[in-house]
């Protein structure tokens, strides 16, 4: 399965635009994410994003800081999240989500294997794994154990430096021929979202559209409700 060319698994960007989705599929999630930077306060601002709707997980993804700084930060986070059963996932470091029993780790292409995430965290942790535009990767990720796969950046965003940009129809194809849940991630807003979900996506992931939100957190989950409620 992994020799496949990425032109031989290319489909047609209109692809999407004829997906059905399986009634079968549980709808699409929220996937939030933090900015990249958190202070003290920032646990009542993550309490008043929960409260604006369904979250299915939250990503403690800080840059520039060392690990015993994370795990100061993450402890009423986490907290916070297994109260309000919201799966704690950490970013890029499989050692940390070990150090701090996190619900699971998500892994970048030079972050480490799924393998050796299983091997680490346990057959309970939700291992993701970022796979770009690419459904080579995505399949290899699939076979390696890795618990969902994120396709993008769908959008411009200012989040992290992006090189990949694909269509919809990734999603659309994905979910079609795999069980595996999918999330959309990059530049993802109340506004365009909705083509994501109608695509196929089992989970937004959203970060700078709820922290940045002109009324707060709190609203910027509950903008989403229209899209999520959009029956593909």
């Amino acid at each position: 399965m992994t020799d496949f060319t990425e032109e031989e698994l290319a489909l047609d960007p209109g692809f999407a635009a004829r997906f059905e989705r399986d009634k079968r599929r549980p709808p699409c999630q929220l996937y939030l994410i933090s900015p990249p930077l958190i202070d003290a306060p920032f646990t009542d601002r993550l309490a008043a994003a929960l409260d604006g709707g369904d979250v299915a997980a939250f990503q403690l993804r800080l840059k520039g800081i060392d690990d015993h700084a994370i795990a100061r930060a993450a402890e009423p986070l986490q907290k916070l999240c297994a109260d309000r059963e919201v799966a704690f996932i950490v970013n890029d470091s499989i050692a940390l989500a070990k150090r701090l029993g996190a619900d699971g780790v998500h892994l970048g292409q030079s972050d480490g294997d799924p393998r050796e995430a299983r091997q680490l965290l346990g057959p309970s942790a939700q291992i993701g794994v970022t796979c770009h535009d690419s459904r080579h990767l995505a399949m290899e990720a699939g076979e390696a154990g890795a618990d969902y796969v994120a396709f993008g950046a769908f959008y411009p965003t200012t989040t992290k430096e992006t090189r990949h940009r694909p269509e919809p129809s990734i999603l659309s194809w994905w979910v079609t021929l795999f069980e595996l849940p999918c999330v959309a991630i990059g530049g993802i807003t109340a506004a365009n979202a909705a083509p994501l979900v109608a695509a196929g996506a089992d989970f937004l992931a959203v970060s700078g559209a709820v922290w940045n939100h002109a009324e707060g957190p709190r609203a910027g989950v509950a903008a989403f409700a229209p899209a999520l409620a959009r029956v593909a």
